[in-house]
């Protein structure tokens, strides 16, 4: 039996829209949505969510999810890491409760129409094949091709890439000639919860979960909210 810890980050610090975590969404705080997700899956786990705020740790728990602990203002600042806080979370639950487990779900408040059927099957993914990969991430495909991208050094454009599989300049060739990438959309997230010990959330071999452009709702300005 695998354990199953689901994380749900909602600090209290949102730049594009304040409070962004607990603003209404259709009738309920935007980060409940996440929470009655998990709760909704066919998995058993633990729910926990990871804030700074009271006021949001009461909303959480109002709803069902743990809040065994408010998270230090040096990991919810705007620059903080991911890594941070689900290692902090982790080392928190092992200290104070001896709680362990196997792998862990993401969810973030911002993709309030996640679907709970894609939670269910990304967790059989990645549970059948944990021993041969570090992590799963939700990607989309990008249209944008990244190798026809530059950046600026003194006022002169510098080509990002200069070659891709024997590729030469990759920048002066058709976009159908190269490589289709993929944007990682913070829709679901799981990682084996050993690979918090070498300083990643990701690891080196990650599983791709392809979604459609269609399904991809991230929450970040009020444009996003309407």
């Amino acid at each position: 039996m695998v354990e199953i810890l689901c994380i749900i980050p909602a600090r209290s610090g949102s730049k594009g829209i304040k409070n962004k975590n607990i603003m209404d969404f259709n009738g309920k705080p935007l980060l409940v949505w996440s929470i009655e997700q998990a709760q909704k899956c066919k998995y058993n786990m633990k729910i926990v969510v990871s804030t700074d705020s009271n006021e949001y740790a009461n909303i959480a728990k109002k709803y069902g999810a743990e809040v065994p602990f408010l998270r230090p203002n040096n990991i919810s600042a705007d620059l903080s890491t991911d890594f941070e806080f689900i290692d902090h979370c982790i080392k928190w639950l092992k200290t104070n409760e001896n709680y362990t487990c196997d792998i862990i779900l993401q969810l973030r408040p911002t993709s309030p129409t996640r679907n709970i059927e894609d939670i269910n099957k990304a967790l059989q993914i990645f549970i059948k094949n944990r021993n041969k990969f570090d992590s799963l991430r939700s990607v989309i495909p990008f249209d944008k091709s990244p190798y026809k991208m530059y950046t600026l050094n003194n006022n002169i454009l510098t080509p990002l890439f200069n070659e891709i599989n024997n590729i030469q300049e990759p920048y002066n060739k058709p976009r159908q000639i190269l490589p289709q990438c993929y944007l990682h959309n913070g829709y679901i997230d799981i990682l084996n919860t050993s690979i918090l010990n070498e300083n990643t959330i990701s690891g080196k071999k990650i599983l791709p979960f392809i979604m459609d452009n269609d399904n991809n709702i991230d929450i970040d300005n009020i444009s996003d909210l309407m």
